[in-house]
């Protein structure tokens, strides 16, 4: 806890924002919540936020609003209703991850209506948002940056202030392409062992401590046994979904296309991505790292 107290507005009460909201009260902030599921009201008041009836009814009244939405279109059609009841002068920080253009486009409407705006989008799941551990990559003018950073802090491990606006957005999808390729990478090294007789822990011992040693193994292992909190060891209940991945992917690959870039293994694990989750609609409820399923088959 830093000291400072403030009154918080938090819209999106989800598997991240739950918790996220959660952590906010338990450092001492006035934590105003919202979201049209009713069960997700009722558990942010059990842990301490008050809860109203819509987001315009949650700003009023707060000094930093943050969102953590699904999509972009829903935090664009979320800020056209908040942005005329808020405070002049809020800050508002957009958590969720939405292109960047999006992103761009609501810090303007933002200013516009007399409140700063900054996009935090996360990276550290939902193990990340319950310990209070996630990485927030931040696009917003500095002196917002550095006013956010005490809301922050309860819910970071790290904030990172990537640039302007849109660039917090920029560096999420690089990260989650860049962490879509490793984790088939190493799903693929492990199924490889498998054929060949090499025990999965002999494996995971060469990798994490050689050079092939990454997030996607060392914390995210697809194979049950030598990481025993990893979704492998429970079903593949995520920690971060299949189909949030499949998002990101194609976030990530609109911008490709939209700046002519190169990028042909993010491109083939899009489409490995999106092939895995169309082949089952349950798979899209997975933990990412349950690709390698898709190359055992």
């Amino acid at each position: 806890m830093t000291g400072m107290t403030t009154t918080i507005a938090f819209l999106g009460l989800g598997n991240m924002g739950g918790p996220m909201a959660a952590n906010l009260v338990a450092a001492g902030h006035t934590v105003r919540a919202f979201d049209p599921v009713n069960t997700l009201r009722d558990a942010a008041a059990e842990k301490g936020a008050a809860v109203y009836g819509s987001g315009a009814e949650a700003v009023a009244d707060a000094d930093v609003v943050i969102t953590s939405l699904p999509n972009g279109a829903v935090v664009k059609s979320c800020y056209a209703e908040i942005l005329p009841a808020a405070r002049t002068g809020a800050l508002l920080i957009d958590t969720s991850t939405i292109s960047v253009d999006d992103a761009r486009d609501i810090h303007q409407q933002a200013v516009a209506a007399g409140l700063n705006q900054i996009d935090a989008p996360v990276s550290g799941g939902i193990k990340g948002a319950t310990a209070g551990t996630l990485a927030f990559m931040v696009g917003g003018e500095p002196a917002d940056v550095e006013r956010a950073r005490p809301t922050l802090d309860p819910m970071a491990g790290k904030v990172i202030h990537c640039g302007a606006s849109g660039a917090g957005q920029a560096a999420k999808l690089c990260n989650n392409m860049v962490l879509a390729v490793q984790q088939i990478a190493i799903g693929e090294a492990f199924v490889l062992a498998e054929k060949l007789g090499l025990p999965a822990q002999s494996l995971f011992d060469v990798i994490t401590g050689a050079t092939g040693n990454c997030w996607a193994v060392h914390t995210n292992c697809p194979v049950p046994g030598p990481v025993p909190t990893s979704p492998a060891n429970n079903d593949f209940k995520p920690g971060f979904a299949t189909a949030l991945m499949n998002k990101d992917l194609g976030l990530a690959m609109a911008a490709v296309a939209s700046t002519g870039s190169s990028a042909p293994l993010g491109s083939h694990a899009a489409e490995i991505y999106a092939t895995f989750m169309e082949s089952d609609k349950h798979n899209a409820t997975l933990d990412f790292s349950a690709v390698i399923e898709a190359l055992r088959s």
